[in-house]
């Protein structure tokens, strides 16, 4: 049930027209502040990374803009002089509520002190949903920014275990609440596997597994390329879908799948996909696999529960605590023939298995929880 104290959010965090899971989630939580009756905007990034710093293609999203939500780019991520500028503007309209992001401490320095700003109008209440605390691949000064950041901050959201495990390390006394990552709800609706097949130019009759998302080390793409090396991977014909944009060097995957002698088994869309490709990357799947060496939470499982999707995961991070083992899908270890055995054993016991217990547990993400949790911290 939504707060009767409808209040003035601002939500900081990537939106339109920069791209990514994250701008997603920033977008479609806005929508529900809005539903509530509350007055939210997105203050979103003039910069977010510099160019030599972007792992990726391109930042920018070639998609249209949402169009009932306000969107005001202002922040840039490396210039001081903006991070007291924009900190002045947000103290000058205190919002009742601001909720900030947080998933790389590169971004500790600006959102520390845009935050810090804004707290000296006594009245801006501020609201962390942190994605990430200690970061997958470590740099110097990650300690030291996320400090600074985490002192700006009066409450948290976690969305798994682990975020909140080490959390803790860093915050002993303020208020920390777990919600699940609520449903990507807004990619489309499910679509039978014949017709998501038939637009990406998969064959119908194929097994098909799919790794979705961008390719970094430690989602553990190279372990699953070797589990389809796997004798009884090759026998049974299963093929795999890799869906997403390399944010390493893709030299190295090339070569292991040369390697290995596995290319007739992928489908290989390395491309960025965009938001409305999404839902036929997920219905023309089987499952999902997540081979991930570490993780804290993944958007990917909320997009799999959407579209009714059994998982297979690594027993890594929070992905156990969200795919319940037998039922929403098959937890592993991150290891080549583990991720095999899980592939075949997923086959054995039939997509069909999973279904019901699919259409239960994604009852528990909601985006009016995570909304009405915030407004309660």
């Amino acid at each position: 049930m939504s707060s009767v104290f409808h209040k003035k959010v601002v939500i900081i965090g990537p939106a339109h027209p920069l791209r990514g899971g994250l701008a997603t989630f920033n977008q479609r939580l806005a929508k529900e502040f809005i539903a509530q009756g509350d007055d939210c905007y997105i203050c979103s990034f003039s910069l977010q990374y510099p160019g030599f710093l972007f792992p990726g293609t391109t930042q920018y999203s070639d998609e249209p803009a949402p169009t009932d939500i306000k969107i005001v780019s202002l922040v840039n991520s490396v210039n001081p002089f903006n991070w007291i500028k924009t900190g002045n503007r947000l103290r000058k309209e205190k919002p009742d509520l601001i909720v900030v992001r947080y998933w790389l401490p590169l971004m500790g320095p600006a959102l520390g002190t845009i935050l810090r700003r804004v707290k000296r109008n006594k009245h801006t209440r501020i609201v962390c949903i942190a994605d990430n605390i200690i970061p997958h691949e470590h740099r110097a000064g990650d300690k030291a920014f996320t400090k600074y950041f985490l002192k700006s901050c009066d409450a948290f959201i976690t969305m798994s275990e682990k975020v909140l495990s080490d959390l803790k390390q860093f915050e002993k006394t303020k208020p920390i609440q777990l919600v699940r990552h609520p449903l990507y709800d807004t990619f489309g609706e499910i679509i039978s596997k014949e017709e998501a097949r038939e637009k990406l130019k998969v064959n119908r009759s194929d097994s098909v597994i799919l790794f979705f998302g961008f390719i970094r080390k430690y989602k553990g793409l190279d372990l699953l390329l070797e589990a389809m090396n796997d004798d009884k991977i090759k026998q049974s014909g299963i093929k795999l879908l890799v869906a997403g944009e390399f944010y390493e060097d893709a030299k190295q995957y090339q070569e292991l799948i040369d390697r290995l002698g596995i290319r007739n088994q992928l489908i290989l869309k390395t491309d960025f996909i965009q938001d409305s490709e999404v839902k036929y990357y997920l219905c023309a799947a089987d499952a999902v696999v997540q081979p991930y060496r570490n993780a804290t939470q993944s958007g990917v499982t909320p997009l799999a529960y959407y579209f009714e999707k059994p998982m297979i995961v690594t027993n890594v991070g929070g992905l156990p605590a969200l795919v319940p083992d037998g039922k929403a899908g098959i937890v592993t270890e991150p290891q080549p023939k583990s991720i095999a055995e899980a592939i075949i054993k997923f086959y054995q016991l039939g997509e069909a298995h999973f279904i019901p217990h699919l259409r239960v547990e994604k009852q528990k993400y909601s985006w009016e929880t995570l909304a009405n949790t915030i407004k309660s911290l």
